[in-house]
């Protein structure tokens, strides 16, 4: 697809920045209130976490579920989520999102601050992973960054997808893929696709709650 390179490059930034990744959880008291607020969600059961990253929001999923399984694909950010996270219930897993299955279903599916970095096109395949990995009334809960954090990054034009410049502290500079969900459009993207969805605005982010389609899987 069009946006093989940009999603190589996307991935080759989180590898390389692995161990800058935590920084903004250190400096920003949004994302404190907002990993605070994983306590007040609706989570149980088996849960999926999806791009988990350096295992942020692992520990509080563990504190919550009956078991967690936690997927990235960069080894290096994966290698720091095991360090951080003790919990015998959690299994770690390296896969590329845009092509692994579950092989099984899930009563939470969790992902944070990773729906912004899926290109649009591949949106409908992405919910369509979510809703096959759900067991029957599971539901999907997410949070990312909404139109307000565009502000932040040094967004990109004429590229195959919504995209930004990320730089490292090493003067290195990568593409990622960085789309700016409106609330009320991704309801109603959603919604479209045969989700029934709440999403509220925290802040400058929004915290989403979905249920699949009464025919998924």
């Amino acid at each position: 697809m069009d946006d093989d390179a940009l999603l190589a490059e996307q991935m080759a930034y989180y590898r390389a920045g692995a161990a800058e990744y935590d920084r903004p959880y250190a400096e920003r008291e949004e994302l404190k209130r907002l990993l605070a607020a994983v306590d007040e969600l609706p989570i149980a059961g088996d849960v999926l976490e999806l791009a988990c990253g350096t295992g942020q929001w692992t520990p509080r999923l563990a504190a919550r579920a009956r078991s967690v399984t936690a997927v990235d694909a960069a080894a290096e950010v994966l290698a720091l989520a095991r360090a951080r996270t003790a919990s015998p219930t959690v299994r770690f897993l390296e896969a590329d999102l845009f092509s692994w299955r579950p092989p099984r279903r899930y009563d939470t599916v969790f992902f944070a601050f990773w729906l912004s970095h899926v290109p649009p096109t591949r949106l409908p395949d992405f919910w369509n992973t979510v809703a096959a990995a759900l067991a029957p009334g599971g539901r999907a809960i997410f949070i990312d960054d909404g139109p307000a954090a565009a502000a932040e990054e040094e967004v990109l034009a004429n590229q195959p997808a919504p995209a930004a410049l990320r730089r490292l502290d090493d003067g290195s500079q990568y593409r990622i893929v960085k789309v700016f969900h409106d609330v009320r459009t991704l309801t109603d993207d959603l919604t479209a696709l045969g989700w029934s969805v709440r999403i509220r605005p925290v802040a400058g982010n929004f915290i989403g709650i979905a249920e699949p389609p009464a025919t998924a899987g």
